[in-house]
């Protein structure tokens, strides 16, 4: 099933000159670009994309991350994107993921971990509405 996921690149990953090689990586893995713009969120920008973390002690620090620099959002379309991407990034725990995965090879962190994708069909049509309207998706 062709499915299409959000990809952000984040500002750990844009400020140390990752954007390209994550891109090519991503590309490589079979996944096509359908959107891509690179944006600076502000705060309030962050907290509302992470609403649904607003209650857990991370989100002060998790939104001060998200808009500390720029970032890179994409939409990615492929068979089963979602899960296809999330395999690519390797677990959230960069200390946890599996060799090769963007996240073992170019996260500084847990909460610099490079990389977010979309966990669902519905996170992803949420997510990727947030960042991109239907002129601007192509493909």
């Amino acid at each position: 099933m062709t499915q299409q996921t959000l990809s952000i690149i984040k500002p750990d990953a844009v400020e140390r000159g990752l954007t390209g090689t994550i891109l090519a990586r991503i590309q490589d893995a079979g996944l096509r670009l359908v959107a891509l713009k690179m944006l600076h969120l502000d705060t309030t920008e962050a907290e509302a994309f992470y609403a649904v973390h607003k209650d857990k002690p991370f989100f002060g620090s998790l939104t001060s991350y998200m808009s500390s620099g720029p970032i890179v959002v994409a939409v990615l379309e492929g068979e089963n994107a979602i899960s296809r991407y999330r395999d690519l990034m390797g677990a959230t725990n960069p200390e946890k993921a599996a060799e090769g995965t963007l996240r073992k090879t170019f996260a500084v962190d847990l909460e610099r971990n490079s990389v977010h994708g979309s966990d669902a069909p519905e996170t992803a049509a949420t997510e990727i509405a947030y960042f991109f309207n239907q002129l601007e998706l192509v493909g």
